[in-house]
């Protein structure tokens, strides 16, 4: 198989889908790997290494999708590449489809197979590609929300741990899962005085055995949401729901129940938001201001920290890689019905239920 790896054109994304390590076991495997030159050159992945591993080179994305079959990528694709993508590429790499409809219709028309990480279910029902962003994303939200609660940043000018004698400041998380509890953890470490919010109580059971004694569990239901957004100085988006868009459970109205300055850093941006009030931002213009709420959607965290989040996604996600290339598409999805999840597009219709069920106007095919 050809498979192919441009360079990311995303706004503030230096990250790699292919390291040259793996360029060289698929290229050991009998395949060709095809690079954009300087794709991993702002996380310290040279040229030179590439080619070493035997990769070709190739000066531009054109060059990179006339002569790939797989292309694989770290974010979704952006419009001048699906102007690239023909019915004859298969796409790994994530997509994000229910969080855009102008997205989801832009691939349907181009109408390659889209194979998505972020739905791939592995076998103990987990999401071992969407993982390791994760945790990256759930650490870096603490860290950019404690930022953003700075004065000079528009924030209400609190310190997250406090200091002896000035309570530290309250951080409410609402989701429990892989973000959620990477950023309890490290709010907890800062000293804050933490609350994670969850409609599953086994998940709440969990985090109450695992988490730092500064960290309360909550169920989420409406009055205690409110009642949390009151008194919140930082709150986290961390609701997850795979494949499909994430639910409005912070509407306007209860947007105008935090307190002025406090801050959200909305991580389910990427799947349409949490909030009414989100839209997606950039590492170069990363919040905005609405109903006196500092808002923070950078809808490709883990972009900030690229060299850890390029070896952090390669550990996942080269071995089902390396498995699509020498199976094949087919045999790959047929492997499993975890595998036959991760499929979110062929033939110009949407074949995965969750993102249909965002879309439900929009061509389907769903077995």
């Amino acid at each position: 198989m050809i498979i192919g790896v441009p360079t990311e054109i995303k706004a503030n994304e230096s990250r790699v889908a292919l390291r040259p390590v793996g360029a060289q076991m698929l290229i050991n495997d009998g395949h060709e790997v095809i690079v954009q030159r300087g794709a991993g050159e702002k996380v310290g992945l040279t040229d030179q290494e590439y080619q070493q591993a035997g990769a070709q080179l190739v000066d531009n994305a054109e060059d990179v999708f006339e002569q790939a079959e797989l292309i694989v990528k770290v974010k979704e694709p952006q419009a001048s590449e699906i102007a690239l993508l023909k019915p004859h590429h298969t796409f790994f790499g994530y997509l994000h489809l229910a969080g855009s409809r102008e997205l989801t219709e832009a691939c349907l028309k181009a109408g390659f197979t889209g194979i998505a990480y972020e739905t791939l279910v592995g076998k103990h029902g987990d999401l071992p590609l969407l993982t390791p962003m994760s945790e990256i994303a759930g650490r870096l939200a603490i860290q950019c929300g404690a930022k953003c609660l700075e004065q000079p940043q528009g924030g209400r000018g609190v310190l997250l741990g406090g200091v002896p004698g000035i309570a530290p400041a309250n951080v409410v998380i609402i989701g429990g899962g892989i973000v959620g509890s990477n950023a309890a953890l490290m709010a907890a470490g800062l000293g804050a005085n933490v609350t994670v919010m969850d409609i599953n109580l086994d998940t709440l059971r969990r985090l109450d055995t695992e988490l730092p004694a500064n960290v309360t569990t909550q169920f989420n239901d409406p009055q205690a949401l409110e009642a949390q957004l009151a008194q919140a100085d930082l709150v986290i988006g961390a609701v997850l729901l795979p494949g499909k868009a994430a639910p409005k459970l912070l509407t306007r109205e209860r947007l105008r129940l935090m307190k002025p300055k406090s801050v959200l850093v909305d991580v389910c941006i990427d799947q349409g938001g949490c909030a009414e009030t989100s839209r997606p931002t950039t590492h170069a213009d990363p919040t905005f201001e609405e109903d006196g709420v500092i808002h923070y959607c950078v809808a490709n965290m883990p972009g900030a920290v690229a060299r850890t989040s390029t070896h952090a996604l390669g550990n996942a996600t080269f071995p089902y890689l390396r498995r699509l290339a020498n199976q094949g598409v087919d045999a790959f999805l047929a492997t499993d019905e975890g595998h036959r999840s991760a499929l979110n597009i062929l033939n110009g219709n949407i074949v995965n239920a969750d993102v249909a069920e965002a879309f439900p106007d929009l061509p389907s095919d769903i077995a």
